[in-house]
């Protein structure tokens, strides 16, 4: 299987740490991070994703926000400079470790996190990627 995913989860998913909008929310993310566990690729996607669901049942979801689309717009810029590929709808990604390392690299260097700016998250990811990425969930084993 495949794990579909917006641009801007690219970067959420470098410091997850079991934080979200709800039960469901953080519960449907535990069922991603076993997948990835598993080795499935991702497939990047325009719009809701995988991620996204348990949120489009609410009234209003943030997810279809103009705002959320422009975060993914600067996240798929950022990231495909840096992997120098166009991340794009139908790009796909094997998050192997190493993929993992450079992107949390990255991230945590800024080169990555234009889309990060103005998001609720922000100081959250901020906090984990300054304690040495403690508590994050999304590990791939060698």
């Amino acid at each position: 299987m495949t794990i579909r995913l917006r641009p801007h989860h690219l970067l959420c998913m470098l410091t997850y740490v079991g934080k979200g909008y709800s039960s469901a929310f953080t519960t449907n993310y535990e069922v991603i991070i076993r997948r990835l566990r598993r080795g499935e690729d991702i497939l990047v996607v325009s719009g809701p994703d995988d991620i996204c669901s348990p949120l489009l049942e609410s009234v209003g979801p943030h997810c279809l926000r103009a705002s959320v689309t422009e975060r993914d717009r600067l996240a798929a810029h950022d990231v495909g400079k840096f992997l120098a590929c166009r991340v794009e709808a139908g790009h796909r990604i094997t998050p192997d470790p190493g993929f993992l390392h450079r992107m949390r690299e990255a991230f945590a260097s800024r080169h990555i996190r234009n889309a990060c700016i103005g998001c609720e998250w922000n100081e959250l990811c901020s906090s984990v990627m300054a304690n040495s990425h403690g508590g994050i969930l999304i590990r791939i084993k060698e």
